[in-house]
């Protein structure tokens, strides 16, 4: 399996964007959610950054499809 940081097709919740973090550090989905779900009450850009994210991190399907 490829570690490039992708979001995922599968294990969404809504954009896949902690599902891609997850799988390119080789952790739990949940886990990087419930992260990033805490670290949401301290103060700071966590909502902006993961729009970010959200926007620079590719789809897998559109990734592998432009790589080949």
């Amino acid at each position: 399996m490829s570690r490039k940081l992708v979001r995922p097709r599968d294990n969404r919740m809504i954009a896949g964007v902690c599902s891609g973090l997850a799988r390119r550090f080789g952790m739990s989905a949940g886990v990087m959610r419930l992260l990033f779900v805490l670290s949401v009450l301290l103060p700071g850009p966590q909502v902006v950054i993961y729009l970010a994210l959200w926007i620079i991190m590719p789809n897998e399907d559109r990734y592998y499809a432009s790589a080949h």
